[in-house]
């Protein structure tokens, strides 16, 4: 009981375990230390639990482990389940993401499709959930080449705009809801990224499929001021400018507007051109809006003002 108290007060705990030795011949007490036990409870040491023949505990009586550390079971979700159960909520919030109007934002439980997604890669759905993923998207950016195809030309690049940004505002709610399928199958098992594979997707079906159209009729406004919105040529040529860079060299002119170092570096040799170029430039401008450079003066003569003597407010009046 000394003993006990004494490892209490000094910090030990009863891990440690003494023995008090007295010898005969000495009066003085010696105190002798065993090596530390592990820590047991009251359970390990005066309960013994029934055993079954091997030696193991009864599974009924094992002790429980907190909840925290208990595994969580997952139940097994089939096929079928998959296509009637957790694939159409997802496809139901794509869809309203795909369609919702740029600067709106539809009240989606990221939590829930989040959780689906989680569930459905558990389960080794992570492959059928991608291709379903490719085959929706591919199908929405058919449907919106069409519509440009039909549309009239004076609406033609705003509509083009809208889409596109449209999509990209899309993508900014898809990418988290796949975020465990990217990490877990499209990066580990694709080697490649799913918000790049959705980004080369409208490259594919809608931007290579519209450049011989839209891009004569951006080349032409950019002759017509305010033929087409500064803000909506800005953001058409910096989003394709991101989607794909090569088409920068092919309309070198319309891409150094809006991007930085795009068109090669000029030397002192390019300058005799750069100012021909500019007084070219000058020239169409003012015959196109019909001003003609001449007699800039519209006062006619004897008309100039006849400036008079300032008097000297400090000299006296009647000063002689």
């Amino acid at each position: 009981a000394i003993l006990s108290i004494w490892c209490k007060s000094c910090g030990f705990g009863e891990s440690f375990y003494g023995i008090w030795v007295k010898d005969r011949s000495n009066t003085n007490t010696v105190f002798k230390m065993e090596e530390p036990m592990e820590e047991q409870s009251v359970d390990e040491t005066s309960v013994k639990q029934p055993q079954n023949s091997e030696g193991d505990p009864k599974p009924a009586e094992r002790k429980k482990l907190p909840s925290l550390l208990r595994p969580v079971v997952m139940g097994a979700i089939s096929t079928e389940e998959y296509e009637m159960q957790y694939w159409p909520k997802l496809e139901n919030a794509i869809v309203q993401l795909l369609t919702q109007t740029p600067g709106d934002y539809i009240p989606i439980s990221y939590e829930q499709m989040y959780s689906c997604v989680y569930k459905c890669v558990c389960q080794q759905h992570s492959e059928r959930m991608y291709n379903d993923l490719m085959s929706l998207v591919i199908g929405h950016l058919q449907r919106v080449s069409q519509e440009l195809k039909n549309s009239p030309p004076d609406a033609y690049v705003e509509r083009f705009n809208f889409a596109m940004t449209q999509y990209m505002q899309a993508l900014g709610g898809i990418a988290p809801i796949f975020n465990y399928m990217n990490r877990f199958y499209v990066s580990s098992k694709l080697n490649t990224d799913l918000k790049e594979e959705l980004q080369k997707l409208f490259t594919l079906h809608v931007a290579d499929q519209h450049i011989s159209t839209l891009f004569p009729m951006l080349q032409e406004a950019q002759n017509r001021p305010f033929a087409v919105s500064p803000p909506t040529m800005a953001n058409i040529i910096k989003t394709l400018h991101s989607l794909k860079p090569d088409l920068a060299p092919q309309y070198p002119d319309l891409f150094a507007r809006f991007i930085p170092n795009v068109l090669p570096q000029v030397s002192a040799d390019d300058l005799p051109r750069i100012v021909e170029e500019t007084r070219r430039w000058q020239q169409e401008l003012l015959e196109r809006e019909g001003f003609a450079r001449g007699e800039t003066s519209r006062k006619r003569s004897g008309d100039e003002l006849q400036t008079k003597p300032t008097p000297l407010s400090f000299m006296p009046k009647n000063s002689c």
